[in-house]
């Protein structure tokens, strides 16, 4: 079976006022279909940046990505987001929850958009699922930190992706509800086998992946297996 996220020699630079400013350079990485890799470093190491690349949200400088078998440079703007819509997923640090939305619409959102049968009935089930069946009609704004990231994660998994992309999933949230957002990204994976990418600074979380890459200075130094 071929890797679900291949990268070769995977670079990004961008201009400055003092030249060009190299953000990653030269990163070779492969993730296996239902591995769990974290990638971990500094801040200004180049973890967002290199989650963005192999989503697709960003184009590199020089390299290339493979997602789902296929090339990401050979695919327009409209082709990458196709592809991302058909196998991944994302969860963020802000959370990116819709305002004018309920915890219910914000999931429902992407599976309709999807053209996918019984949204609601979907959205309410996974809903359940993150122990969230009591906050349907509740707004971002009447929802704590830890429940956002609850409806984030619902979301995230609604579409059934073949890979989630998690960006300091537990970075705006206190040490204990962290723990708990955690426990439950983690149970979520395992139960629908997806293939997880997670960047963190957190040590203990990122413990917790079967696999951990580091970057510093745009570069990766060093991995580990559990």
């Amino acid at each position: 079976m071929e890797p679900m996220i291949v990268t070769r020699e995977l670079a990004k630079r961008v201009p400055s006022p003092e030249g060009e400013l190299t953000i990653l350079e030269g990163v070779n990485l492969e993730v296996e279909v239902g591995e769990t890799l974290a990638v971990v470093g500094a801040s200004g190491s180049g973890k967002s940046t290199l989650l963005s690349l192999m989503a697709g949200l960003d184009l590199p400088s020089s390299g290339q990505v493979q997602l789902a078998g296929k090339t990401l440079g050979d695919l327009d703007e409209d082709g990458r987001a196709a592809l991302r819509a058909d196998h991944v997923g994302f969860v963020f640090q802000s959370f990116q929850l819709l305002g004018s939305l309920t915890a219910l619409e914000n999931v429902m959102l992407p599976l309709e958009l999807a053209g996918g049968a019984k949204p609601r009935d979907k959205a309410r089930n996974i809903l359940a699922q993150v122990g969230l069946e009591s906050r349907l009609r509740h707004y971002p704004n009447q929802l704590s930190g830890g429940e956002q990231q609850r409806v984030a994660i619902a979301r995230a998994f609604a579409s059934e992706p073949d890979v989630l992309f998690a960006d300091e999933p537990t970075g705006n949230l206190d040490r204990r509800t962290g723990e708990q957002v955690a426990e439950l990204l983690f149970d979520m994976n395992t139960r629908e086998g997806t293939t997880l990418v997670l960047v963190t600074h957190d040590l203990s979380l990122a413990g917790e992946c079967g696999r951990q890459v580091e970057l510093a200075a745009g570069r990766t130094v060093g991995g580990t297996h559990r």
